[in-house]
């Protein structure tokens, strides 16, 4: 008991400024526009906007650790045929660089990994691998309009790949999707 109350009169102590404004969470509307490779040609997934959550930790006022959540469902084509449909959740962490911590104008930069879960996938006949993990990379801006409330403008690129096959496990093509993802949304620090 003793050792809360020291810790509760500690955190009491420290000036409110210390404890604040050192989370952002912002919600996006983004593209994702995939980059496809692939070891049969002709094959592609489609271009999709979905919204998107993050969540900032700023750890000192230029460095900040970002965790981007979203989920899009994507068409897959043959030569301009559908082979069917399927999901990809991707969270992605960066750790970013904020250059203009006090301005009104903040512009960063970000770099990190992502992991990809694969789930319901509808492609008739097919089948890929569930998982995926890859690079990413980001640049963006935060442009304040009130207090703590910003505009953003985010870019990202994110190495995604995974392994197609038939329903019987037999080899088909490796798909890289290594998509880039435009944003635009609003944040809100607190």
């Amino acid at each position: 008991m003793k050792n809360k109350l020291i810790v509760l009169a500690l955190a009491a102590a420290l000036p409110a400024t210390a404890l604040a404004d050192d989370w952002m969470m912002r919600v996006r509307a983004v593209q994702i526009a995939p980059d496809v490779s692939s070891s049969l040609a002709g094959l592609d997934v489609s271009d999709e906007w979905v919204p998107e959550v993050d969540f900032t930790y700023f750890i000192t006022p230029n460095i900040g650790t970002e965790l981007i959540l979203g989920t899009a469902r994507h068409e897959v084509t043959l030569n301009g045929a559908s082979l069917g449909k399927l999901n990809h959740l991707p969270p992605t962490l960066t750790l970013q660089y904020h250059f203009n911590p006090a301005g009104t104008i903040k512009p960063y930069v970000g770099a990190g990994v992502n992991y990809t879960r694969f789930y319901n996938v509808d492609l008739p006949g097919f089948k890929v691998d569930s998982n995926s993990f890859g690079g990413a990379l980001q640049l963006g801006v935060d442009i304040a309009v009130t207090k703590n409330g910003y505009l953003n403008l985010d870019v990202k690129k994110i190495w995604i790949d995974t392994t197609v096959k038939t329903t019987a496990d037999a080899y088909v093509s490796s798909l890289d999707i290594d998509p880039v993802v435009w944003g635009i949304g609003y944040g809100f620090r607190f």
